[in-house]
């Protein structure tokens, strides 16, 4: 039943789809295999659709929810991509990339903007320094179009936690700056969770040449200085994050606030995490409601 496991994760956002979004998001073989379930879905009461959308638990609110959130998406992508640029034209960064909810044509007034950002290897931890100390002086710490949480290097491309999450996440990431070819070519893995979504987008935007501010701190950086700051910002780093977090498990914080040489993750609240145990647990309710067995995910 691929069109149920779909529906059941976007249930998690409170987001309603349309048939060929089911589609694009399933492992189905065909838009005919996704017809057919859905008409038997709501046949049985298990689903139900409303202005060409499907959504569970009778959740009609979720439809005008998501109009409004696309809506909203429309009118504040084009200042997220300027955003976006301008992370891009920061010292060290190869690559920018809209993710989380705006990736999915979603935003509310609670909304943030996330950004994935590629950096230049052995300056992972500078690029990011920069960045934040950019967005505490000039934007007073507001993260509400400069939310930068999720830094690789570009020598550590390949994402190691394989799931639907991390897989979902990827392929609605929305190329701003920089060249993708290297990212995508090592995340090919993502088409076993979402055959029918197509990888390697080309990026909106594209810097001809780094303005000469930049090029200037990376003079001044490309030396044993910069090798120094770069491992002086991680071990900073952890030893906050230790300490501001202690609370949550080692397992988990290893993931959420993952900080290697090549990785910088800022997710506190471990949002992969959760979303994966919430799915496992949907899936359970829906088997002893209805009698559909669902396979589980990983995390």
């Amino acid at each position: 039943m691929k069109s149920l496991k779909t529906l059941l994760y976007f249930s998690i956002f409170k987001y309603p789809l349309s048939a060929e979004e089911i589609y694009l998001f399933s492992a189905a073989t065909d838009q005919s295999e996704i017809k057919n379930e859905l008409e038997y879905l709501k046949k049985k009461g298990v689903i139900s659709s409303d202005n060409s959308y499907y959504f569970l638990d009778g959740n009609l609110e979720s439809v005008s929810r998501r109009i409004e959130g696309n809506k909203m998406a429309k009118s504040v992508m084009e200042k997220a991509i300027k955003k976006g640029v301008l992370i891009a034209k920061f010292p060290y960064v190869k690559a920018v990339g809209i993710s989380g909810a705006l990736s999915k044509n979603y935003h509310d007034k609670n909304g943030d903007v996330d950004f994935f950002v590629i950096t230049e290897s052995e300056r992972l931890w500078v690029a990011r320094t920069l960045l934040m100390l950019y967005k505490k002086i000039f934007l007073l710490n507001s993260r509400k179009f400069f939310c930068i949480n999720y830094f690789i290097s570009e020598n550590s491309l390949e994402i190691s936690e394989k799931n639907i999450f991390t897989a979902t996440e990827l392929l609605t990431l929305i190329p701003v700056s920089g060249d993708f070819t290297g990212f995508y070519n090592q995340n090919q893995w993502v088409s076993n969770f979402l055959p029918n979504l197509e990888i390697g987008k080309s990026s909106i935007k594209n810097l001809k040449n780094k303005p000469f501010i930049t090029k200037a701190i990376e003079l001044i950086f490309n030396t044993k200085i910069g090798n120094i700051l770069e491992k002086l910002f991680l071990k900073m780093t952890l030893k906050k994050w230790n300490t501001k977090f202690q609370t949550l498990k080692k397992g988990d914080f290893d993931i959420a606030m993952k900080s290697t040489n090549n990785v910088s993750k800022h997710h506190p609240r471990n949002f992969q995490k959760k979303v994966i145990d919430r799915l496992n647990k949907r899936y359970n309710e829906f088997q002893l409601k209805y009698n559909i067995e669902l396979e589980k995910e990983h995390a």
